[in-house]
């Protein structure tokens, strides 16, 4: 641990004592702010956690469905399938700020709200019976089926959820970045610089003594 080199006065004394004090409170900001930004971390980490799950749930379940799809199909004619109208996602709300870090809100999507997913049955096989029709004039001439559209809806939530997922993970590796920046500079000060100082001021400290009984000891001195 290394001392600064001061002129033992009162005046630099004191100047350290007000630079300790600041510091001091820059520490205990610093600390808090830790604080702060790990519980957004695990806020956002469980929800992470509850969209993954969801997204397992239903990709297992499209995957179901595929293979019965691809069953009925065949792979050709399953990629001419009539694909499924565009995907209308929730607009993300504005971002807000949490010390500084942006974090961005997307609403939830219930995995029970989402059509062609049922939230407790994970079967394929409990798609409705459609009848078979072809399909629009114009285009490739493919059946409708139970499986083909049953395989279409369970794979409707997956965009959605795949954005939800993205959206939390830039949220947490944001406050990550910003998590051990901070918890660094929280380290330095607790770790390296306070120490330092306080070195310091016990050596100003007990140089002022010295000088205090040395000017004791000459005023004495002329006294006789």
């Amino acid at each position: 641990m290394s001392v600064r080199e001061i002129i033992p006065t009162q005046s630099a004394y004191l100047e350290l004592k007000a630079e300790r004090a600041g510091m001091q409170e820059g520490y205990r900001f610093l600390d808090e702010k830790r604080l702060i930004l790990a519980s957004e971390i695990l806020a956002q980490l469980r929800d992470y956690e509850d969209t993954m799950a969801r997204w397992n749930q239903a990709q297992s379940v499209a995957l179901a469905a595929l293979r019965l799809a691809v069953g009925r199909h065949g792979i050709e004619e399953l990629g001419i399938y009539p694909a499924s109208p565009p995907t209308d996602f929730p607009s993300p709300g504005a971002p807000r700020s949490v010390l500084g870090v942006a974090v961005v809100s997307v609403p939830p999507a219930p995995l029970a709200e989402i059509p062609g997913i049922p939230a407790k049955a994970a079967d394929p096989r409990a798609a409705p019976v459609l009848e078979q029709q072809p399909q629009q004039a114009g285009a490739a001439t493919v059946l409708r089926t139970p499986e083909a559209e049953h395989c279409r809806a369970c794979f409707a939530p997956l965009p959605q959820l795949a954005a939800r997922l993205a959206t939390l993970t830039g949220n947490l590796e944001r406050l990550r970045r910003e998590y051990l920046r901070t918890a660094r500079r929280a380290r330095a000060l607790e770790d390296v610089l306070l120490p330092e100082l306080d070195a310091t001021l016990r050596a100003v400290d007990t140089a002022l003594e010295e000088l205090e009984r040395e000017e004791a000891v000459r005023v004495r001195t002329l006294a006789v």
